[in-house]
């Protein structure tokens, strides 16, 4: 049978773009199908806006400690909508690097919604078009609770269409989402209320990433408030009034801000017409290959639930290309040992198991390494913020298999030492390696 194209996306974020320009490159005949605008959340509602605030606040943090190097600067307030106006610019410029790579690579884009109407056919608007293979790759989108009143609050997509900052504002969520704007909030100006339903933030991480977090949040006077449910958000005039479950009122604020979690983008693809399964939340699940159920159809990215970062969408599309498309029969995305990053205030990172993952995979052959310290930057600044860093290892050769690090520069120092925790590293490694001083990198290869 003749089709209109060898592969078609539907979703033109990250993972769809990067899949079908390589697949072009091998001469597939390939198109993106995008209801809104190129480059997905990461480069619309996520990590590119997201850095650009992460930026601001980090500036608004050395304004603070500059007086400790003996610089007298006047502080003459902060633009938020300035700022909201450049980086919508930033973008815009963004999405049209986008559109131009792939008419570059020539991949068509097709602007509209897409959904399956078979196995082979997808439709978009009035029209359809058909692909000897289909990429899943829509994304996914904030969730907002079930409760009375939850309408009045935003998600993560308002807040970056926010042209004023608020002056009271209540962050729900435990997750890096939430800790990430709420830092930035609170470095800016914000008065922000961080609300978590249960005792800690970040669960997913080390114990020693949250802990530290958490202090400095307290010493920046950041307020958090934990073992919280909300029962309903209501109306007050301009304000909007918060109850929890326990029935007490954390009184008005001038904005709510959801952060509970995303749910993938697969509610309207009709993938029941072509018998793609999907799981009890929504994602589609696939093998190492990123393959569904159906042969001909894959999927990448947030809508597989599996390790929802941009560099994951976008290694495991080329990955993909280069096995339909370039013949390496047996290339495919390990999932094992991904680096990530929260921007918080410090950064974190992390690769590899957590302490407590170790333990109960290894048991007693874990062991683990720990520093925490004040960096040398913060010797002369008024407000000090740790750094913290733990190695959790294996075995007698202690194989390196979780780092964890928060503190000023970790998010830049990770990559390197992820490559190594890819590679095997063990604990001598670490220590043969002759330090960078004076860093705090340094302290990873000197734990004793």
């Amino acid at each position: 049978m003749k089709y209109d194209y060898d592969l078609i996306a539907i979703g033109g974020g990250s993972g769809g773009v990067a899949a079908t320009r390589r697949a072009a490159r091998h001469g597939a005949r390939c198109a993106v199908v995008e209801f809104d605008r190129l480059g997905g959340t990461c480069v619309n509602r996520g990590c590119v806006p997201k850095k650009v605030m992460w930026y601001a606040a980090h500036i608004a943090h050395t304004l603070n400690d500059v007086e400790g190097y003996g610089f007298d600067v006047q502080k003459n307030g902060f633009n938020w909508s300035q700022l909201v106006e450049d980086r919508e610019k930033y973008i815009h410029r963004l999405n049209g690097i986008y559109e131009k790579n792939l008419a570059k690579e020539n991949v068509e884009f097709l602007h509209g919604f897409g959904s399956l109407t078979d196995a082979h056919t997808v439709k978009v608007g009035d029209a359809s078009y058909t692909a000897e293979r289909i990429l899943l790759a829509p994304g996914g989108t904030p969730v907002v609770p079930d409760i009375p009143g939850a309408e009045l609050g935003m998600t993560s997509d308002g807040f970056f269409e926010m042209t004023e900052m608020p002056g009271r504002i209540a962050v729900v969520g435990a997750g890096y989402i939430a800790v990430e704007l709420a830092g930035m909030l609170h470095s800016l100006g914000a008065d922000v209320s961080l609300i978590i339903r249960r005792e800690h933030f970040l669960r997913e991480f080390d114990e020693i990433l949250s802990s530290t977090l958490t202090q400095v949040m307290h010493d920046d006077g950041l307020n958090i408030i934990n073992n919280t449910e909300l029962k309903a958000l209501q109306s007050v005039g301009s304000k909007i009034n918060v109850t929890t479950q326990d029935d007490r009122d954390l009184g008005e604020f001038d904005q709510v801000l959801w952060a509970i979690g995303r749910k993938p983008l697969t509610k309207d693809l009709n993938l029941q017409s072509a018998g793609v399964e999907v799981n009890k939340n929504g994602y589609v699940p696939t093998d190492k290959w990123q393959a569904t159920n159906v042969d001909n159809i894959f999927a990448i990215g947030d809508v597989t639930g599996r390790e929802q970062l941009t560099p994951v969408a976008i290694a495991a599309g080329r990955r993909l290309a280069e096995r339909l498309y370039a013949g390496k029969t047996d290339l495919h995305l390990d999932y094992s040992n991904i680096a990530s990053v929260v921007f918080s205030h410090p950064p974190i990172g992390a690769v590899g198991l957590t302490e407590s993952q170790a333990i109960e995979k290894y048991g007693d052959q874990v062991k683990c390494y720990k520093a925490t310290f004040t960096p040398m930057y913060h010797a002369f600044t008024k407000h000090p913020q740790k750094t913290a860093m733990k190695l959790v290892v294996i075995g007698e050769d202690e194989k390196v298999v979780g780092i964890h690090l928060i503190g000023a520069g970790v998010d830049e120092m990770l990559q390197g030492f992820a490559v190594a925790v890819k590679m095997g590293a063990t604990k001598k490694d670490f220590d043969d390696t002759v330090a960078i001083h004076p860093t705090s990198s340094e302290e990873l290869v000197t734990l004793v």
